[in-house]
């Protein structure tokens, strides 16, 4: 028996020292672009299942490695991954180093949402700003609001009010379409402006900012378009894991005001299948300003629930083909045991909550679904790349109590799209020419609606077909020399049953507007759009670009229905807005200094202003014309040190007597919920330990807009009050315990400013009078397996 033992232990001892002889050994580092070791970075190897993670000072070791020519690739959130082929010899040491670079740090960001197709911000004439995944893990470390982390980082976007509704929120004056990998989010039949928060910023990989008007995703980018994508994590483990533990509250009354979240996500890939799987959720307590007083429930985002439940599969068919489906849901509403006590703008006495039970039922996104189903490959003809795609996308967003309605009510904005999209890129070169076309057709039904909870009908269905075809040019001259340009038709029919309008109440006088029969009817579009563009890339230090785009605009028709005062949808005017957009600008980059400066104009011979008068909206079609200037900054100062600046200018002009000068008597100023007062922002990124202890720094200028006169009564008419500057600092600070684990505590107006918001500054109204968010902390726990 004994030697039965010792033949087998020596069996064993033989085929282990054979495994061993075949495999070898691979160590090495990874560091950042400045030299920095990088810690918690995942190394894997391709096919053999095994991997490691970096320590704090960026080193790594992987034990067993089959002989051969593996594939090593090192990846980390923020970074782009790396990867490389070696050649291992059985029992060999082999030492590969890595150099990992920020994601938000490329000079030469790709970009999707500009042309429809893969390119680089150097190869488009327009202004373009991309948000990595870095700035908005930083930012997510202050704040969830996406409105809010926007403002700081997207230049010509106005500033957030902080709420639940990005009402005034526009992109260079004028509406923007939110959308979701290409899927849009905006409901512009009747715009309930609550679509910027449409999903929840941990599932988010990258935002693209397309600014000036753009018909390359069809209606409602009057001003531009925000386009969020959606994580996709390869690592080459089938079973990664992410988990985030955060609490928040408020720094100056913290009764009441705490808060949870918890993040969890899963993400892996094997062989030709990956996936990510995400569920959040998120309670706020009371939110307060800055004398500690709870700030009033109307469209608060205090004492809410918010909901995220994130999924994403995708399969290699085979070399050329793959296949890619997306699930997301979002929810988040207001339950809260306060109700709002209006203030007086006149007497500049803010507006406030009190405790009681609110009427109806909560504010904000019921819920919000989007299906998508993607389909990529080469088509095998000419090189021709092919995206197909089809979507669904639902959201039910509920508003607050409102006295407007006769007997009060709650009206909500029910939005269903289904669409297909087809679109092929075909490349094609000469001597000194590289060349590519974009076409494609898209197609999109859109059924929105917006009743009262209780069911009254106060806009009826809006049932829109669009059909669109489209081509795209890109053709590049000696490396240097880009002309773009590009044709959409849009084929739109709306159908709108006969319907009553809902009786409303001036709540200032109490006259109520009887009800009225309007017979429905068909309203068709067909206009064709065209956009042109040249950027020379003279050099690093001199890189000017020009273009022309427009934009097309169904004008809020939801709105101009409700208002109905004639008996026939065809008496009123439903034209839709076309934007004329043309920008100039250049960019410089000295080392590691870039700079960027964007001059634009916007044109529109129809306008659609949007009045509050006699206690409801009106809609004003007036001639409009829109100019700005931004400036954008960024400077690596040293290896751990970088600073950034944007400025953003915007004024805007209507021409009120339609005689094609807006120096009239009888033209003014655009008021507040189109034109943002001018901002400088800023933020600073500081190293203190690399890859250890980290510092954000974060200002938000807000500066003076003052355009109108006082009304009769020594007040302000509605959106026309002046904009008093204010400046909030923010920070936040990234410890990184371990190689898996990280604490980061951020601070929200981390001086505490007392202010009223820009919104509720422009409003004039006493409802909406109300004071911003005073200090408040946030502090997170990540742990990354």
């Amino acid at each position: 028996m004994r030697n039965d033992k010792i033949f087998v232990t020596t069996i064993f001892i033989f085929f282990t020292s054979l495994l061993k002889a075949q495999t070898g050994v691979i160590d090495g580092t990874v560091k950042t672009s400045d030299g920095k070791p990088l810690a918690a970075v995942t190394i894997t190897i391709d096919g053999s299942g095994q991997g490691a993670i970096t320590d704090d000072a960026g080193r790594f070791v992987v034990y067993n490695v089959p002989a051969g020519m593996p594939t090593i690739a090192a990846s980390s959130t923020g970074f782009t991954t790396q990867q490389k082929q070696v050649s291992l010899t059985a029992g060999q040491a082999l030492t590969i180093n890595f150099v990992l670079i920020e994601q938000n740090q490329q000079l030469e960001e790709v970009v999707v949402s500009a042309g429809r197709t893969r390119e680089t911000i150097d190869q488009i004439p327009s202004s373009v700003t991309v948000v990595g995944l870095k700035a908005i893990q930083d930012n997510l470390n202050i704040t969830t609001n996406l409105a809010t982390i926007l403002e700081n980082r997207v230049p010509g976007l106005a500033p957030s009010s902080g709420l639940s509704s990005n009402f005034g929120q526009t992109l260079r004056g004028r509406s923007l379409l939110i959308m979701v990998d290409g899927v849009p989010q905006s409901t512009p039949l009747r715009n309930g402006a609550m679509d910027l928060r449409a999903l929840d910023p941990a599932v988010i990989e990258r935002i693209e900012v397309v600014k000036g008007a753009t018909a390359i995703y069809g209606n409602g980018a009057a001003g531009g378009l925000i386009n969020y994508f959606t994580r996709t994590e390869k690592t080459g483990k089938l079973i990664n894991s992410h988990t985030s533990l955060g609490a928040t509250g408020s720094l100056v009354k913290k009764a009441n005001s705490i808060g949870a979240r918890v993040s969890q996500m899963f993400f892996g890939d094997k062989g030709k299948w990956n996936y990510v799987a995400s569920g959040v959720y998120e309670q706020t307590g009371e939110l307060k300003d800055a004398k500690g007083d709870i700030l009033p429930p109307i469209y608060g985002l205090g004492e809410t629930d918010s909901y995220n439940a994130f999924a994403k599969l995708g399969y290699d068919i085979n070399d050329n083909h793959k296949v890619q489906a997306t699930y997301n849901f979002y929810s988040s509403r207001q339950t809260t045991n306060y109700i709002t006590v209006n203030g007086d703008y006149a007497a500049g006495k803010k507006t406030s909550a009190q405790q009681g039970q609110a009427s109806g039922v909560p504010q904000g996104v019921k819920g919000n679904h989007n299906l998508n189903l993607v389909f990529s490959g080469e088509t095998g003809v000419a090189n021709t790349h092919y995206d197909a795609d089809f979507y669904y996308q639902s959201v039910d967003n509920v508003f607050f109590y409102s006295e407007s309605f006769v007997d009060g009510g709650i009206s909500r904005i029910l939005s269903k799209k289904h669409g297909a999209r087809l679109v092929f890129n075909t490349p094609f070169s000469a001597a000194n020419l590289d060349a590519a076309l974009t076409y494609g057709v898209d197609a999109q039904r859109d059924i929105t609606s917006q009743p009262l909870v209780d069911g009254r009908i106060w806009v009826p269905e809006m049932n829109m077909k669009n059909m669109a075809p489209f081509l795209q040019t890109r053709f590049t001259l000696f490396d240097k020399l880009i002309l773009k340009g590009g044709l959409r038709y849009e084929h739109v029919n709306i159908g709108v049953e006969d319907y009553q309008t809902l009786p409303s109440k001036n709540i200032t006088t109490g006259a109520v507007t009887e009800s009225m029969h309007v017979t429905g009817g068909e309203l068709n579009y067909n206009p064709l759009m065209f956009n042109a563009g040249l950027r020379y890339n003279m050099s690093d230090y001199f890189s000017p670009y020009i273009s022309f785009s427009q934009g097309f605009s169904v004008s809020d028709v939801g709105v101009v229905l409700r208002s109905a005062r004639v008996d026939s949808i065809s008496k009123i005017n439903t034209e839709a807005v076309i934007v004329n957009s043309y920008e100039t600008g250049f960019v410089s980059k000295f080392k590691n200094f870039r700079f960027e400066a964007t001059g634009y104009i916007s044109k529109s011979s129809l306008g659609a202003n949007s009045v509050f008068k006699d206690g409801a909206f009106v809609v004003v079609r007036a001639p409009e014309r829109i100019y700005g200037v931004e400036l954008t900054a960024d400077y690596q100062i040293r290896s751990n040190l970088k600073a950034s600046v944007n400025y953003s200018y915007v004024e805007g002009k209507l021409d009120a007597d339609d005689d094609g000068n807006y120096d009239g008597p009888a033209d003014e100023y655009l008021p507040g919920p189109r034109i943002a007062p001018p901002m400088l922002t800023g933020n600073i990124e500081y190293g203190v330990l690399p890859g250890k202890l980290n510092l954000l720094l974060q200002y938000t200028g807000i500066m003076k807009r003052d355009r109108f006169e006082r009304n009769s009564n020594g007040s302000y008419d509605y959106s026309k009050g002046p904009i008093n500057p204010y400046g909030l600092w923010s920070s936040s600070v990234h410890y990184q315990l371990s190689s898996a684990t990280s604490i980061n505590l951020g601070i929200e107006n981390m001086l505490n400013k007392d202010y009223f918001t820009v919104r509720s500054q422009w409003t004039a109204l006493n409802d909406n009078y109300i004071k911003g968010k005073g200090a408040a902390f946030r502090l997170t726990l990540n742990v990354r397996l």
